[in-house]
């Protein structure tokens, strides 16, 4: 018996706005099918003692330590802006004053 319907694998078509012919229908209707069974399959594998996957790979961050370190004086990065205000980046209103 299958597990999905050709109604519902039309209404997911309509759903997502494709025009599909009777013949991707019933194609579609065994594909999902056989996919919904492997999925039940999964369903019935004991894995109560099998820790969480969060990575396929065993992969460690690559990344370099995050340490803080002064950053540039205020003066230096405004000297070259166009604007200034009140020590700060004066950019034209975009909304209603």
């Amino acid at each position: 018996m299958s597990r999905i319907s050709t109604e519902q694998v039309k209404h997911v078509a309509n759903l997502a706005r494709l025009a599909i012919s009777e013949e991707e229908t019933e194609k579609f209707t065994k594909q999902l099918d056989a996919i919904i069974t492997f999925a039940e399959q999964l369903n019935e594998l004991d894995t109560e003692n099998v820790a969480p996957t969060y990575h396929v790979l065993d992969m460690k961050n690559v990344l370099r330590e995050d340490m803080p370190k002064p950053g540039l004086p205020r003066e230096e990065v405004l000297k070259n802006a166009p604007n200034v205000q009140d020590g700060q980046f004066k950019v034209p209103a975009i909304l209603g004053e």
